[in-house]
């Protein structure tokens, strides 16, 4: 029996974007009583939203033209699939505290507590339940984050992507930037914003799928992340 967890969050007018990224707007574009002619009605009912949101909203994956202005080009539809469809591990950091660095010794440490091993190609989420701690709070932009040199370190064995709860892989104004960079250098990728990873500790191998929109150009997408246990 296939089991399929979500790991994406709602999108919705009001929801946290971070910083000065665009924010969500959602509206009534068509009602159900304007295509049957229904006049003098106080019922809108929808049939088509109109949405207005940036490529990095929610749950979603970054480009490599995102990364750094050298890797011009390289944009979400020149991507490969593979990246965005691969097998998964998730490990356990939630004892980290906001604004706190995630080290190369913290991942390993946790790997080898679960018996985890990351594999070439793999995604490997980052559980730190800070969506479930300070979601709508203050201190939801304020989340842990990998340094420099555990994201090198995970760039190195060839990872298609890691996959964090917070609205930033790195720390921000601490390692944030460079995180980006040392992923356009090593050519992978993050997801930020997922949920749910709770629901991933202590269980197995999975298969990960989180496939962006086809944006001509684009330097991230919303994604529908799962996590697919074959039992």
């Amino acid at each position: 029996m296939t089991e399929i967890i979500d790991l994406s969050q709602e999108i919705y007018e009001g929801m946290p974007v971070y910083k000065d990224l665009p924010q969500v707007k959602m509206s009534i574009h068509n009602t159900h009583e304007e295509w049957d002619r229904e006049h003098n009605t106080s019922t809108k009912t929808p049939a088509v939203h109109k949405l207005e949101l940036g490529e990095h909203t929610g749950t979603h994956v970054d480009a490599i033209n995102h990364m750094a202005k050298q890797y011009a080009g390289q944009s979400i539809d020149k991507m490969p699939l593979s990246m965005f469809y691969t097998e998964g591990i998730c490990i356990d950091l939630s004892y980290k505290n906001l604004g706190e660095l995630i080290e190369i010794e913290d991942i390993q440490n946790a790997c080898k507590k679960e018996n985890l091993t990351i594999l070439e190609n793999d995604t490997v989420l980052i559980y730190t339940d800070h969506y479930r701690k300070t979601y709508g709070t203050k201190d939801w932009s304020n989340g842990p984050g990998l340094s420099t040199s555990a994201t090198r370190w995970l760039g190195q064995k060839n990872i298609a992507a890691f996959g964090v709860e917070t609205m930033s892989p790195g720390v921000s104004g601490v390692s944030n930037k460079e995180v980006h960079h040392i992923c356009g250098e090593l050519g992978f990728t993050h997801y930020e914003n997922m949920i749910n990873l709770y629901q991933l500790i202590g269980r197995p191998r999975f298969r990960f799928i989180a496939l962006p929109l086809k944006i001509r150009g684009g330097t991230g997408s919303p994604v529908r992340a799962v996590a697919v246990f074959e039992n």
